[in-house]
């Protein structure tokens, strides 16, 4: 489950590393891939996934999948660029220096750098979260297009011009949607939780009206000479190309780049102090956000918690919070956990919503629901079933390039196994009820929590 953000300003990072931020596929391209889909769906899905790896001349680390069965190539570029870098008072740059890079390059104004994606049927994405700031490519490819395609990614990452006007456009609409989300239950509840979480720490800082407005050009041309240097970025490929190929246009696209600077220190994530806030609002029913700091990316504890969760709280309508707050009591129609390893350890949250009038008693059977889990894991039968439903879906997860794009690029990012992919359904398999509760038991102590209830207001006597 990734880290929820809709009220995380300026700090979303779409879940697809090729989310289209531009238009839908284009006819071209469309006409082209449905010939193919249909092979490539099942093909991907049972075969092993030969991960190549090797370091560009100037540095980037460079993941690459070969998939002949459609004529496609899928590029992302991630940067050490995320919002953890963001400098005091202006919270938000990273994120805004991401979504200016396609507003204007030394070549092409906007809708020049539009109009050149769509004669190519090419689609551009990307977004930024707390530890890296990417931008992705779907191009056919052909040789004509992918190559016009590749020159485009490299002019947009290596010469953004960050116009003014445009800058000044982006930030008034960043300010529309921050000021729309503070009127919502569910951002304000976010706003809340992760400062606590998160005291002192950069994944606890958001951005408000005011960083954004203190952003300027120059804070954005800084940004980029610091933060996109090659040495540090990360290149993610999947598609019909060859292994010289997949070099050449590695080479291309970090040529350009800035010399870039170290990444900063970041102070280490300390266990938060239990709390709980209250947050009064007119809404029909209470948003509760529980949770606590976990892991990081990488920690041998991941499959125990992963598996586990998906007992407890992952698992949607065979999880043991949904049985317990939603079929037993019906005091939530929806209820779930889910927890996000980062560099530094992510959140684990459990999150529902509940009419005001049970507020109380829907927060006390989640509490002490997670205190059991905690406390004596899960059962062997709830284990069995959790692992025949994540092995028998794992083919879901990589049954497209940008599926396996994805996965590419948080293997690259985070140093994971190049084997990562191979050997997931086994890391599942093996994963022992012992294993769940011992990780869980000390990972997450139910009395040192943070709580945020938007909704009803003071506790129930």
């Amino acid at each position: 489950m990734r880290l929820p953000t809709s009220a995380r300003s300026l700090r979303a990072r779409p879940g697809a590393s090729c989310a289209p931020l531009s238009a839908p596929l284009s006819a071209r391209l469309s006409a082209r891939l449905s010939v193919w889909m249909l092979l490539c769906v099942s093909s991907l899905a049972s075969a092993a996934l030969p991960i190549e790896h090797w370091t560009t001349s100037r540095g980037a680390r460079v993941y690459f999948v070969r998939a002949p069965s459609i004529p496609m190539l899928d590029v992302n570029i991630d940067f050490d660029a995320g919002a953890r870098h963001d400098p005091p008072g202006k919270d938000g740059l990273a994120s805004m220096t991401g979504a200016m890079l396609a507003r204007g390059s030394e070549g092409r104004d906007e809708a020049q750098i539009a109009e050149r994606l769509a004669d190519l049927g090419a689609i551009r994405g990307g977004g930024t979260d707390d530890d890296r700031l990417g931008i992705s490519l779907r191009t056919l490819s052909s040789a004509d297009e992918r190559k016009a395609a590749i020159e485009l990614l490299a002019e947009l990452v290596s010469r953004p011009t960050f116009p003014q006007a445009l800058l000044t456009r982006e930030k008034d609409r960043s300010l529309q949607s921050l000021r729309e989300s503070l009127t919502q239950p569910a951002s304000i509840a976010q706003r809340a939780f992760y400062p606590l979480v998160y005291p002192n720490h950069p994944y606890g800082t958001l951005s408000d009206a005011s960083t954004i407005a203190a952003i300027t050009r120059d804070d954005l041309v800084a940004y980029h000479r610091a933060r996109f240097g090659a040495s540090g970025a990360v290149i993610s490929m999947v598609g019909d190309i060859t292994r010289s190929e997949a070099q050449a246009i590695a080479e291309r696209l970090t040529r350009d780049l800035p010399q870039g600077s170290p990444a900063l220190s970041m102070p280490a994530v300390s266990p938060p102090v239990a709390a709980e806030r209250r947050i009064a609002h007119p809404a029909s029913q209470s948003h509760i956000l529980i949770g606590t700091p976990l892991i990081s990316r990488g920690d041998p504890d991941f499959f125990p918690l992963f598996v586990g969760n998906y007992v407890l709280g992952g698992g949607g309508f065979v999880s043991r919070l949904t049985t317990e707050v939603r079929e037993k009591r019906g005091l939530s129609y929806s209820v779930g956990s889910g927890f996000t390893p980062l560099m530094q350890p992510g959140p684990f949250v459990v999150s529902l919503q509940t009419q005001k009038a049970q507020t109380d008693q829907a927060l006390a059977v989640v509490r002490d629901t997670l205190a059991g889990f905690v406390a004596d894991g899960p059962t062997e039968a709830e284990l069995t079933a959790a692992k025949q439903n994540l092995v028998g879906g794992f083919a879901l997860r990589i049954d497209s390039n940008g599926k396996i794009l994805g996965n590419l690029a948080l293997i690259g990012w985070y140093g994971l196994p190049l084997d990562y992919l191979d050997r997931w359904t086994e890391q599942v398999e093996r994963v022992t009820s012992a294993q769940v509760r011992e990780a869980f038991s000390r990972r997450i102590n139910p009395k040192q929590l943070v709580t945020v209830i938007v909704g009803a207001g003071e506790a129930t006597p």
